[in-house]
């Protein structure tokens, strides 16, 4: 009877892939997750197999030295903590050629990296090794003895399936919804992902080591935070906050994580020109959905950056309202970062769940531009000893702001903000496009939201921030209503004298343009005069700064304003500080499906992106229409809008994948320097 030979091997690619729920990751291999068995199917000639006559061994290769010989076994259950090979069924096919199905299966402490797969078929007569593929393993979050188990399905659709998402910027008060395409399906991602593992310093300087640690999601983080800036090391993306992007991309125009990848690895892994903190924080979500890590991205708004670490941030005031450079402690309008789902074993019981892992490069952690995984179970309970980077983190939600006015390097009057930074954290709502506040996860003391938020009808960073001096003036500033690009700024500034005694006061108002992260530039527009206040009387003047006088000559997406009324009492000198800092939002775009509830897959959509110009002049920039899984190339086209004028620019589009997708449409003016978005979710059904 003739030999048992081996003919070929289908590594059922589909199938797997189903069962691993990976369908959908785009990759030269085999995608699976760890802790599950997987199945391939072996054709063979000859005789029919004979476990006493052949012996089948598996070599699953990491890398050089790195792998693992699996013999199959008749029959039997996988072990946990091993990998194990166990035939399933061998039979004849209606060819005449047999069939052997295997099962091999991965313990869930496997390390995610890409695996070559080796067969080695001994007879009594030759011994043949066989190459059957590579397969790319991840981990494991539907796996409950995997280190990154998360046992809510919502989660799981939302912080791994999900490709598409809102990052949340602007002020407390007036939040701004930015979408956002992760990507992780597009073409390629997944072993984008894979090679900015093998790019690291960690990998490059002991291979063996650093595959070693990949089974461990608190070492993946580390890796990540670090590789996703540019700082130390071969990484993805430079940070520039400078407003100068001429010889790269302006942080603002970047909608999805595919661009920035695929450049990265198409320039040979030179650092992709520019990112800010949200771009920096979509990316690395985007890179750990990929690996099967639950992630989601966070904003604190009024995040504070203390570089001393006395948990105290200093600003410093001119005595005519003028926010001062001084020092280099800063608070953030916002601030983005994420948090991934794992298990922290080297923190003791109660510390699993979500991590703050920060890939924006503004500290140092064990000497690498990187932050975290922080506990935020250990941020909550102030457990500032905790690894890693816990100290850094807490200060961003929870440090005191000492507001000091000064004159000629001498203070003249102090204040003290105790709920200020970390006014609001949020982040995405699983299965929805609305925003999930989750502050109470990382603050003990919940501060009175009302007093932080906008009311229907009015705005107001911090609706009325009123401060009252000891000599018993209280000053407050309210935004009349959200201020929109073209239009103009109105605010009140109220006086209270709780005093039986008249008083006679100074009054300063100042407005600077400023930057998200850092303190503002020159002041644009101020405002001083005197004023006269009878005993135990309030005192309303009403401001309104033009347009002209704040439209900036540079494009700008967060356009942010510094505002300051610095009150004196002229009989005693003493004075008194309230400030606001806003966002001047954009105008929307708006997106609209022809057969909203019948998107199918592989059949023509059309959608319809729409604007009426509020302008009193005519506007043109370039629209962009961008949407992974419903279009393979953005759609691109200049358009002009005259004053009340609608444009209707209709783009046709063929669903590629099921499931909930967006389409987003920015359109960047040229002549008012900003930039208009919109987005729609779209629900595409199987044919």
């Amino acid at each position: 009877m003739d030999e048992f030979t081996l003919r070929n091997v289908n590594l059922q690619q589909v199938q797997n892939q189903i069962r691993h729920r990976t369908d959908g990751l785009s990759s030269s291999t085999l995608v699976l997750r760890r802790g599950q068995s997987f199945t391939i199917l072996m054709n063979y000639d000859g005789r029919p197999f004979d476990p006493l006559k052949e012996k089948l061994v598996f070599r699953i290769v990491l890398a050089g030295p790195l792998f693992v010989e699996v013999p199959v076994s008749m029959s039997g259950q996988p072990s946990p903590s091993q990998w194990s090979a166990i035939l399933e069924r061998s039979a004849p096919a209606p060819n005449a050629s047999r069939t052997m199905s295997v099962s091999l299966f991965s313990p869930a402490s496997s390390s995610v990296g890409v695996y070559t797969l080796h067969l080695r078929v001994e007879t009594r007569l030759s011994v043949k090794t066989h190459l059957l593929g590579q397969f790319t393993l991840l981990c494991n979050p539907w796996c409950q003895a995997d280190s990154v188990f998360l046992p809510s399905e919502d989660l799981r659709d939302e912080c791994i399936r999900n490709d598409i998402g809102l990052l949340f910027k602007g002020s407390p008060g007036s939040i701004v919804s930015r979408p956002w395409s992760f990507d992780q399906y597009e073409k390629g991602i997944l072993d984008i992902c894979m090679k900015l593992l093998q790019m690291s310093p960690q990998y490059q300087s002991d291979m063996r080591k650093d595959l070693l640690n990949r089974n461990n999601p608190v070492y993946i983080g580390r890796v990540i935070s670090a590789m996703v800036n540019c700082q130390d090391d071969k990484g993805v993306l430079m940070g520039n906050w400078s407003g100068n992007y001429n010889d790269g991309v302006n942080p603002s125009n970047w909608s999805g994580s595919a661009d920035i990848l695929r450049t990265w690895s198409e320039t040979q892994f030179r650092p992709v020109k520019y990112g800010q903190c949200w771009v920096f924080a979509a990316v690395m979500c985007t890179v750990m959905r990929a690996l099967g890590i639950p992630t989601r991205v966070v904003t604190n708004f009024n995040s504070a950056h203390d570089t001393n670490g006395n948990m105290v941030i200093e600003e410093f005031y001119s005595e005519m309202g003028k926010k001062l450079s001084i020092g280099r402690d800063s608070i953030w309008n916002f601030h983005v970062w994420v948090e991934s789902w794992m298990k922290r074993p080297d923190l003791g019981q109660g510390y699993d769940g979500w991590q703050v892992l920060d890939p924006t490069p503004q500290e140092q952690s064990a000497g690498i531009y990187r932050c975290g995984p922080a506990a935020v179970k250990a941020i909550y309970e102030q457990k500032v000893n905790a690894p890693y980077d816990v100290p850094f983190v807490y200060a961003e939600v929870n440090a005191d702001v000492h507001s000091i006015i000064m004159r000629d390097g001498k203070i003249l009057a102090t204040d003290v903000d105790k709920k200020r930074v970390g006014a609001l954290i949020c982040t995405k709502r699983p299965g929805s496009m609305l925003m999930q506040d989750i502050t109470s996860e990382y603050k003990t003391e919940m501060m009175d939201r009302s007093s932080r938020m906008f009311s229907a009808d009015v705005r107001g960073g911090e609706g009325a921030n009123g401060r009252v001096a000891p000599q018993g003036i209280a000053v407050s500033l309210q935004l009349l209503k959200a201020p929109v690009v073209g239009e103009n700024i109105i605010f009140n500034v109220t006086i209270t004298n709780r005093e039986a005694i008249p008083k006679l006061l100074r009054k300063h108002v100042n407005a600077q343009n400023k930057e998200y992260n850092r303190n503002p530039t020159g002041t644009f527009w101020e405002a001083h005069d005197d004023l006269e206040i009878g005993p135990r009387k309030t005192v309303t003047v009403k401001h309104e700064i033009i347009f002209k006088e704040y439209m900036q000559k540079e494009f700008m997406e967060d356009y942010l304003v510094n505002l300051a009324v610095v009150i004196e009492d002229m009989k005693s000198q003493e004075r008194l500080l309230a400030s606001e800092e806003f966002n001047i939002c954009s105008p929307a775009l708006n997106i609209q499906i022809q057969n909203e509830n019948s998107v199918i897959i592989n059949m023509q959509q059309v959608a319809t992106v729409t604007f009426t110009n509020p302008f009193n002049v005519a506007v043109s920039g370039e629209l962009t229409i961008a949407g992974s899984g419903l279009l393979e190339e953005k759609v691109q086209m200049r358009v002009t809008i005259q004053p009340r004028e609608t444009m209707r620019s209709p783009v046709r589009f063929i669903p590629m994948m099921t499931g909930a997708k967006m389409l987003h449409a920015s359109l960047v003016l040229m002549n008012l320097s900003t930039v208009l978005r919109g987005f729609k979710t779209i629900n595409v059904q199987e044919a």
